[in-house]
């Protein structure tokens, strides 16, 4: 199972992608002015290993586990 969860560790590509998206949906303005791509952008990658998160300005954006990524509000 651990050998798993370290395989199936999102990606900052993933991660980048599902902030990206998420942004989107929440709004069609911030979807038109790229906010989306611009916060996927200024992101910095960490990982744990088994986990992994993004952060932004020292407040955690994204957090990922076995291949799921999930935005904070």
């Amino acid at each position: 199972m651990l050998a798993l969860a370290f395989a199936l560790n999102p990606s900052p590509e993933k991660h980048r992608a599902r902030i990206t998206e998420a942004i989107g949906e929440r709004s069609q303005l911030q979807r038109v002015l790229g906010i989306g791509h611009l916060t996927s952008f200024a992101s910095t990658y960490h990982s744990l290993g088994v986990v992994s998160y993004t952060t932004v300005n020292e407040k955690v954006t994204s957090v990922g586990v076995m291949g799921m990524v999930f935005v904070a509000d």
